[in-house]
């Protein structure tokens, strides 16, 4: 059984963690990852304090393993959902769109392993400093915010720039080939947001799944690098529509950040195709079937061990 770091450190099965998607990333899929050995999370983005509260109550009702929390560092409820996960005693949180150096202090002191996403070396020796368990290198492949590197490109360098905690790869891993690169890259785990999204467990709209069973490996694309907040989704009517508007000269950032306000839960939720954003990397043309969490997890990592243990017959 492939056996990484991170499963000791995090106490998990899998060396598996469920991306934070926002509008996707509820109890029910957190706690199905967490049931099934990997490790689950909520996504905290979309909530207030108290619907994180809630909703990770709602959690508990349906696992009695470990689960985190995302938190996503743009949104106005940063303050608040970082308290909650204090008062709560969430075991694990990882972060993204920002830095949470001004958090980490605090949230280690209440015992809760953090693990932010970075998308540079840079970023990534900051938060090895500011005390964090691990970082969570995340490359442009990956559905939602991104940034500008690869994942083949920035996993060796992050794995360079940090001295003493691991490093978990994201961004286009979506089977064992993928897992036993980054492993291969140095990489002590991974995590998966793409893979997750046709998990039966997961509670997304059904037009939402289709659409990435669906799709090629051409069919992603990134909107919002203009005012320097890309995010790649699958092509659709949104999102050809935002990009011919991103570009035309008269448009304005608050215009752009209005179209975009309720795109992702329009999608999720409500599986609307013409006004709808669904997010997703480039490794949704890997996606052909709806399947429990724990197979998705189960087939990953036995093709990873099973190429891992081959890669010495080339070797002479």
């Amino acid at each position: 059984m492939l056996r990484l770091p991170i499963c000791e450190l995090l106490s998990i099965e899998f060396p598996i963690i469920q991306g934070g998607m926002a509008w996707v990333a509820d109890a029910h899929l957190a706690a199905a990852v967490s049931n099934a050995g990997g490790m689950g999370l909520i996504a905290g983005m979309s909530m207030n304090g108290e619907q994180l509260r809630a909703e990770i109550h709602k959690a508990r009702s349906l696992t009695d393993k470990p689960f985190g929390v995302n938190i996503m560092l743009m949104s106005p409820h940063t303050p608040e959902v970082a308290k909650v996960v204090i008062e709560e005693k969430i075991p694990v949180v990882t972060t993204g769109a920002g830095n949470p150096s001004s958090y980490i202090k605090a949230w280690k002191e209440a015992g809760i392993q953090v693990l932010p996403v970075v998308a540079s070396s840079g970023l990534a020796k900051m938060m090895e400093r500011a005390g964090a368990d691990a970082v969570i290198a995340e490359g442009c492949e990956a559905g939602g915010h991104i940034g500008e590197l690869t994942t083949m490109a920035l996993l060796p360098q992050v794995c360079d720039a940090v001295k003493n905690i691991p490093v978990i790869a994201a961004g286009g891993i979506a089977d064992g080939r993928g897992l036993a690169a980054a492993v291969m890259l140095g990489a002590a785990g991974a995590q998966l947001g793409t893979a997750f999204l046709v998990a039966e467990e997961c509670t997304i709209h059904e037009n939402y799944k289709k659409r990435v069973l669906a799709a090629k490996d051409i069919d992603t694309l990134t909107t919002g690098h203009r005012f320097g907040h890309p995010v790649r989704a699958l092509k659709s009517n949104f999102t050809r529509t935002y990009r011919k508007k991103e570009f035309a000269p008269e448009s304005t950032q608050e215009e752009l950040e209005a179209l975009g306000v309720g795109a992702l839960r329009r999608a999720a939720r409500e599986g609307d195709e013409e006004n709808g954003c669904f997010m997703a990397g480039q490794s949704a043309g890997l996606q052909k079937s709806i399947r429990p969490a724990r197979q998705i997890m189960e087939e990953m990592t036995a093709q990873a061990e099973e190429i891992l243990k081959g890669a010495a017959r080339w070797v002479k």
